[in-house]
Formats: C-alpha cells, structure tokens, sequence
C-alpha cells in the first residue's frame, strides 16, 4: 500500500507559516485519508524519516504526528516493522481534534509550558522554590486545623465568597494597610486567576475592549482572548508604563478595564513608580474605566522602598485589587482574593457560585493558621531572601554571559526579568537549541498584545537555584551569541552598543 500510493503521499501540503504546528497538520490530513476509506485497517504507513524527507520536515515532526495519530486510537507502531492503521474512522461521531483544536490553539497562545524532564534548568515558569516550603511547621499548621473544633464545619460546603474567618483577617489586614475602605468588600477566589477570570465574566463580555501592559502575562492575555474580548497593548516604558500611550488609549479605545501589574510586573519584572501611579490613578478615574490592579508580587520586594498601591491612591475607592498567597505560600493551595466595591463583589459572588458552588473552606483554613501562627512571616522572609541571592545571581551572570546589543531589565524584587536580543535574533527560534542543551525559557510571542515582541524573551529565576542560573545563563549567552555571529556573517547584522 505505502508503495502504490506514494502519489498520495506526495499529494499532501503544509503551510508552515499556519498557526497549527506541522505536526498536527500533518496528523490532521492522514486522518482524512482514513476517514475517506484511503487508507483502511491494516495498511502501513511510511517510515518517518521516509515521509519526512518526502515532505521536507523534520522527523521529529512526524514522529509527533505519528504519536498523536496513536494516541486517537488510530494507528499502532510496532518496533522493526512500522506503523499501521488500526481502523476507519466511523462515519459518524464526534469530530473530537476538531472540537479541541481551538482550545489547544489557546493552549499553544498560552505557552503555559509543560513538565519538564529532571536536569532541564527551566527560567519558563513564574514559581516559588518549592525547596524553601516549611514542611514541618506546614504540618504542624494542618494537625491543628484539622483538629480543632471547627474540622466537620471546614469539610462542609461553605459560602462562594470564601471562609469567613479568612475574609475577616484579610479585610482587617487591608484596613490597617490604607487598602480597604469602608464601602469595600473581599472574595475569595481559586488563585488570583479565578478572580481575573470572574471580572472578566462581569465586567468585559466579548466584544469589550481591555486594556493590558505589553508584555503581558500569557495568563492574562489568554484569559481574555478566551472570552473574545478586543485587548489593546499599553506598552511598558522607563518608568514601569508609556503613560502618554496610556492617556492616548483611555481616550480613543474607551476600554472597560484596565489590567495593571504595579509592583514586579510578569514578565519584566519592572515597577510603576510612584509619580507614575499617581498619574495613572488620576488617568483611569477620568477616563471612568474600571482599574483592576494585580498585585500578586507585592510582596516579593528585595530592595528599594515600597510604594502605595493604586488602591490607596484612588480617592474615588473603584480600584478592584487582586492578591493571592500562590507567591508568598504554597501555590498548590489555590487561595487568591479580591477587594473592592461591595455591590461589584456581591455580582462576583453570584458569579463565582455559577463556575464552583464554593471554595475549599480547608485550604483557606490552613492559610489562616499559617499567618495567624506567625509561620507565614517567618517564610515570607525566608522566600525573599532566596529571591534577592537569585535576583542579584541572575543579573550579574546576564552582564557577564549575554552577548552585547542585549537589554535587560533590572527589577527590585518580584520573580522575572525580560530580555531583548538584538536584532534580527528570535527568541522562539532559538528555544529549540536552549532545549537542546537542557535550559528552557518563555519566548517574546507568548506575551505579544498588539506589537510583536519576537526578540524578547522572559527569564523567570526564583525557582531555579543559584548554581543552575549561572549554567544555564551562559548556556543562553553563548547560543545568542552564536547565532549573532552567524547572522553578522550572514550580512544581517550591524554591531550595536550594549544596552544594560
């Protein structure tokens, strides 16, 4: 059959230039030819490295193609003797890789990365250390939670708006920080992703315009595509936002929300300046856009003085504060929340009740215990004198080790920082090679609002141990500068001054 039908073979075409990938193109037309009776229950398909040299790819991207194939039920690989088709597919049913290609498009827009094989020195992901979690007294934290004598009342279906007693310290802890105001309210969500996700639900339907820094969180950016809302890009400057970018966007696209990550923004790692928040406190409320301000990262600073955050300095209290433990704790709890005007926190309840009924009043419980212990500060400064030892790690192996024309940011505290190489490298394009040499990092396209950031790339360090930052950041710098040397040679390229 392979041999009889190699015209069939040859028939197929790819566009690499598509958003699909190669391989799932590839998958999706051999999955047409068993769909039309082409190809039938026990015919052989090409070698990879055959069809990959028919098609002019890799054979990496058959092998995953094949795989994919196989993983649908749909053919069968025997070692020594090829691949082969299991069955037709039925002529009715459900069109499953058409159904979910969309979601996966958003999965892929997402660049949420996957688990990564032990020795690969990861930068891709925005994580605590999970070396520096206080096991023993997180232990000790959940025997007294769980034998106190509110355990049955914690294994119970709670309120949507969170365990009571938790809403209460934080709302206190706001009080006393100038954050809440008297005609404020506070939800506790499933991280602070949950709480995006609900303001978007609320107050940005599809067809909505929400305005987001750019670079922005993969995340954030991929929560509202979701929803088929309009984003436009506000960029990020010197001073933590382009504020003439940001006047000129509230008066010509009239966004409903404006997203803004004060303190260590994901993924520069940069902050709004004081006089920058005044400004954009006064912008937004003129503008009459609802100003939601993430400050999951505040309190990861490691020098420099802390500054008011929007909330504090919006006279009018409509700022909607997000915050959550996942940076400060233990991530896998899930516990974020929410401050702001009580009738949009009432909505947002009704909201939250829709998607999960309630939240886990134990998880909740333990985090209570845990800050009230005194545990949670003890860690808070553990973490952030691991981050500050990274921090200065990542910055000096950066000037030592990345090629010159390169830009970094320098942040104060937070997790991330963002380089940009020179042109015409892409940071997507070299992956593979990092890959290759176990580091991996999150390229610019993942965090492109409405300009490309293509040479750009995040290197997130606070997981990664000082020893493997300094590994892993020469093993990116001598690849960058191989590929500069090879694109000078290649006549693409004007020396440029370096740029720190």
């Amino acid at each position: 059959m392979v041999r009889l039908a190699a015209a069939m073979w040859g028939a197929l075409r790819l566009d690499p230039g598509a958003e699909t990938p190669l391989y799932r193109q590839l998958a999706s037309q051999i999955r047409e030819l068993i769909r039309a009776g082409r190809l039938a229950s026990g015919d052989r398909l090409p070698a990879t490295r055959e069809l990959a040299a028919r098609l002019g790819l890799n054979r990496s991207t058959v092998n995953a193609a094949y795989a994919l194939l196989e993983s649908e039920g749909l053919i069968q690989g025997h070692v020594g003797r090829g691949s082969f088709v299991l069955a037709r597919l039925p002529a009715r049913g459900v069109d499953w890789a058409g159904l979910l290609e969309p979601a996966a498009r958003l999965s892929r827009l997402a660049g949420f990365p996957a688990g990564e094989p032990t020795g690969v020195i990861s930068f891709a992901t925005s994580r605590p250390d999970e070396s520096l979690f206080p096991l023993e007294e997180f232990r000790a934290t959940c025997r007294e939670v769980v034998d106190s004598a509110q355990a049955r009342e914690l294994l119970q279906l709670g309120s949507p708006s969170g365990y009571g007693p938790l809403r209460e310290y934080l709302l206190a802890e706001a009080r006393r920080e100038g954050v809440a105001r008297s005609g404020d309210d506070i939800l506790i969500t499933n991280g602070c992703q949950q709480a995006l996700d609900l303001l978007q639900r609320v107050l940005a339907p599809a067809g909505e315009t929400v305005a987001l820094e750019e670079p922005a969180s993969p995340g954030l950016r991929s929560l509202f595509l979701r929803a088929g809302v309009r984003l436009v890009g506000v960029p990020i400057g010197d001073d933590g936002l382009e504020l003439s970018q940001l006047e000129r966007i509230l008066k010509v696209e009239r966004p409903r929300l404006l997203v803004l990550t004060p303190n260590f923004q994901n993924p520069t790692g940069l902050s709004l300046s004081r006089e920058a928040r005044h400004t954009v406190a006064e912008l937004v409320r003129a503008a009459g856009a609802v100003l939601v301000e993430n400050d999951i990262y505040g309190e990861l600073r490691y020098s420099g003085a802390p500054a008011p955050t929007l909330k504090q300095l919006d006279e009018s209290g409509d700022t909607v504060l997000v915050r959550s433990f996942s940076k400060i704790a233990f991530p896998g709890l899930r516990v974020g929340w929410l401050i702001g005007p009580r009738a949009l926190v009432a909505r947002l309840a009704e909201a939250k009740q829709w998607t999960d009924l309630h939240t886990d009043q134990l998880s909740q419980a333990v985090l209570l215990r845990f800050a009230v212990s005194g545990r949670l500060a003890r860690h808070r400064e553990r973490v952030r004198a691991a981050g500050s030892e990274r921090l200065a790690v990542v910055l000096a192996a950066c000037r030592k080790h990345l090629p010159p024309g390169t830009f970094w940011t320098r942040p104060q505290g937070g997790m991330n920082l963002w380089v940009r190489l020179p042109e015409p490298l892409d940071a997507a394009e070299l992956l593979p090679r990092a890959r290759q040499e176990q580091v991996t990092y999150l390229p610019g396209k993942f965090f492109e609002v409405s300009r490309p950031q293509g040479n750009g790339l995040r290197i997130s360090f606070a997981a990664v141990a000082p020893a493997a930052i300094r590994t892993g950041i020469a093993v990116l710098g001598r690849i960058f500068q191989a590929e500069m040397d090879r694109a000078r040679a290649a006549g693409r390229l004007n020396a440029a001054p370096a740029l720190v």
